[in-house]
């Protein structure tokens, strides 16, 4: 069946309108159009680090688990850190229990000035028990010696979690939750006067805030922690994240300092002041 003349005629129209850039077609009407969503507002670039404490935004409050408030009644009744070391062993609220080698309490000088909380231990210290005995922790040994600072007589040190995550991936938010209140119970008995949180889950976790490391780093924050206890908390970078990233050292370093001055300035009064 042979095309009429008039369709040939719009074939032509409608190659020709192609051919000069045409890429819609208006009616005489304006069809409706369907509404998009508003875009997203940007965020703003994070700004850098100062000597006023960051805005924290407080993470959703948790409902309390069963194996929450058995951790948190631990914890509480602990009155020595060995007790709190038996307390932990004990715990059978977390699967983590089960798959890891030992429990990795603490290493350093209880009493210490400087207490140090890292992440969760890796595949050595899950092996030999101590936080911080492989790669990142030799690294976390010569920083801290570059202020005078070592386990023998100036550093305690211990972890978020106290058993290795299988595959060392990154704690959930549900595991830090858990074992909250026996790090708290730590800080409490140990009774440093400054908290250095080693990475973004430390310090996110002892913080209670959402923000990143690279917000939380270079600034001093009041955490408090049990028993009418205020203490000053510097975050700063893993060193596990340092190994990987070596420019950012310079940003270590600077907070070692800030941390060496406080310590020779006077203490809080100087924190607050940095």
């Amino acid at each position: 069946m042979a095309t009429p003349p008039d369709h040939l005629a719009l074939l032509a129209s409608l190659r020709w309108q192609i051919a000069m850039g045409a890429d819609e077609a208006i009616l005489e009407a304006a069809a409706p159009r369907a509404r998009r969503p508003a875009p997203e507002p940007e965020r703003p670039p994070e700004a850098e680090p100062s000597g006023k404490a960051p805005q924290r935004i407080p993470a959703a409050p948790r409902k309390a688990t069963p194996h929450g408030e058995a951790a948190a009644a631990l914890a509480a009744a602990a009155t020595t850190l060995d007790e709190l070391r038996e307390a932990m062993a004990g715990f059978t609220g977390s699967p983590l229990r089960e798959t890891a080698t030992n429990l990795v309490f603490s290493d350093g000088v209880p009493g210490a000035p400087v207490m140090v909380i890292g992440e969760a231990p890796g595949a050595e210290e899950d092996r030999l028990g101590k936080p911080f005995v492989g790669a990142s922790g030799q690294l976390l040994d010569r920083m801290f010696a570059s202020i005078g600072l070592n386990r023998a007589e100036s550093l305690y040190i211990t972890n978020i979690l106290p058993f290795r995550p299988p595959g060392n991936r990154t704690p959930t938010d549900a595991e830090i939750a858990l074992f909250l209140p026996f790090v708290l119970r730590h800080v409490a008995l140990a009774r440093p006067r400054f908290l250095v949180l080693a990475g973004g889950v430390a310090a996110k976790g002892v913080l209670q805030s959402r923000d990143g490391i690279t917000r939380l780093r270079g600034r001093w924050h009041q955490v408090s922690i049990l028993d009418g206890q205020v203490l000053m908390a510097l975050p700063t970078l893993h060193p596990a994240y340092l190994l990987r990233s070596p420019i950012a050292k310079r940003d270590a370093w600077a907070d070692l300092l800030l941390l060496q001055r406080v310590m020779n300035d006077g203490g809080i009064g100087a924190a607050e002041k940095g």
